[in-house]
């Protein structure tokens, strides 16, 4: 194992920069400690005795490669993760998306998917499935290729069922899977409306307008120049009167789009401002 003091900023820098000119994968502004920390991490699982060994495995095997961002992109979620933040959605977010003819929900940095089936049961629930696009990206491919199948482990249905209840759901949650052996796979009809996608935060542009975007526990681990970089994608993605959902530690009460949202409930849910307030504001300042 490599100690993580011994792993040089600029060493790092170097190898990242170069990951980006080669692969086009950008993680030169992602946080620092956090990157130093799960390079660490690979040096360890994958028994590399020196930075130079994992920088040479990198550049001289691009096989290698998707290793590489599996392991950086952090993969932790859960289905109805942080319920009052779902329970926020039902009450205060839904009702009235419900008055769209058309609503796109865009869940950036899905990972493996366990969010966007929550987000299909709440729109199931509210009856808004049939006028419902979810479009779920991640940059990691194969992440993404598990978010697609909807199979997820049995053992974790019970802290599921659990989280669905204290979001506001009245349903068996059971009913929304099948049970086969260590697994639990949930139903087609609520794939029917996602739509899934790598999209990379650091050098994609936006590709549609949406009603609703979230993306939760995935900016704490960009720098600030990159997360006002995200923020202002977002800002262009988003329909005036559209909402935005962040993470618990996450909030963009520090960014200059602060002054155009405002929070709504006590949760990490701020709605966009229509066009004219903004041009008064920016006019008064």
């Amino acid at each position: 194992m490599i100690e993580p003091d011994l792993i040089k900023d600029e060493e790092l820098e170097s190898l990242l920069t170069e990951i980006a000119e080669l692969y086009g994968y950008d993680f030169t502004q992602y946080s620092k400690a956090s990157i130093k920390r799960r390079v660490n991490r690979i040096c360890l699982i994958d028994k590399f005795t020196s930075f130079a060994e994992l920088r040479y495995q990198l550049i001289k095997q691009p096989s290698y490669l998707q290793r590489f961002v599996e392991e950086i992109t952090v993969n932790v979620t859960e289905m109805f993760r942080d319920p009052s933040f779902y329970k926020a959605l039902r009450e205060h977010v839904l009702p009235r998306l419900g008055t769209y003819p058309l609503i796109r929900i865009w869940l950036a940095g899905c990972s493996t998917g366990e969010e966007v089936y929550s987000l299909a049961i709440l729109a199931k629930e509210a009856g808004l499935m049939h006028k419902t696009l979810l479009y779920a990206t991640d940059i990691n491919p194969s992440v993404l290729e598990r978010a697609r199948n909807g199979i997820f482990p049995i053992s974790q249905m019970k802290l599921y069922s659990e989280n669905y209840i204290l979001s506001g759901g009245t349903q068996n949650f059971s009913e929304y899977y099948t049970a086969n052996y260590d697994f639990a796979r949930f139903n087609d009809d609520l794939k029917e409306k996602m739509i899934f996608a790598t999209h990379n935060l650091v050098s994609d542009r936006s590709f549609n307008e949406f009603q609703l975007i979230i993306c939760r526990n995935v900016l704490i681990y960009f720098d600030k120049d990159l997360q006002a970089k995200v923020f202002k994608l977002f800002d262009e993605s988003l329909e005036h009167l559209g909402f935005l959902g962040l993470g618990s530690k996450e909030t963009i009460r520090f960014s200059k789009l602060d002054r155009h949202y405002h929070q709504i409930s006590t949760e990490k849910i701020w709605r966009k401002q229509q066009e004219d307030q903004r041009r008064l504001i920016n006019f008064n300042i």
